[in-house]
């Protein structure tokens, strides 16, 4: 059966109060693969502005050239992961780190899709026709704890909130959920603070698609 996903982004909105709409993202391996009415990105952005712009209601897929963010684009699969940024290089020159191992070791740890996607699709939940790979929320804290609370309603257990400040929206809440097939909770970046409408009250949870059905289950039900 087909998933109705603007009935779910509409409790979703809610259940949590949530001002934006929650974002879908899909990874599309190869061309073909693209879901059908879908125009591409008018200009080049980054993945965390894309994200922005899809939760006020835009949808649009962006190609790696579309990707303005290098380094996010390679840890979504999106493009290249830059040599410098892979290897921590890119921070510690910036001084986010006190020492180059530090600025390695974080990096390492951070996780990345290792296959190279044709393109990235973004849109607000409601409007999609097609499954997608990570439903993203931007959130404040209190919204967040909602969230958390419906992720382990049903099987109990602990939310996990895997970050280091770097690579948030990219890593953190897509390539994170992606790769692990859990919800991760980020305090965005310096970056996408910087780029993007990102509130100092916000945060962003990203979620699963695989298991959403569950959570709307569990807002539902949850005292």
């Amino acid at each position: 059966m087909k998933t109705d996903y603007g009935t779910i982004s509409e409790k979703m909105k809610d259940k949590l109060g949530l001002e934006r709409s929650p974002v879908a993202v899909k990874l599309v391996l190869r061309e073909e693969d693209l879901p059908k009415g879908i125009e591409r990105i008018s200009e080049p952005a980054r993945h965390c502005e894309m994200v922005m712009k899809a939760s006020r209601g835009e949808m649009f897929y962006a190609l790696a050239e579309d990707q303005e963010c290098k380094g996010g684009a390679g840890a979504i699969g999106a493009d290249e992961m830059p040599e410098k940024v892979k290897t921590g290089e890119f921070y510690y020159e910036l001084g986010r780190f006190s020492s180059f191992p530090a600025a390695k070791r974080t990096l390492d740890l951070i996780p990345k899709i290792d296959l190279r996607f044709y393109a990235v699709v973004y849109a607000p939940l409601e409007k999609i026709e097609f499954d997608p790979d990570v439903i993203i929320v931007v959130c404040n804290p209190a919204q967040a704890l909602r969230l958390v609370q419906a992720l382990v309603y049903t099987k109990g257990g602990r939310a996990r909130g895997d970050f280091a400040g770097i690579q948030s929206i990219c890593a953190d809440a897509v390539a994170g959920p992606y790769m692990r097939g859990e919800a991760n909770i980020t305090l965005a970046c310096s970056g996408s603070r910087q780029y993007s409408d990102i509130k100092e009250d916000e945060l962003i949870v990203g979620l699963t698609a695989e298991n959403i059905d569950c959570i709307i289950e569990a807002l539902e039900e949850m005292a």
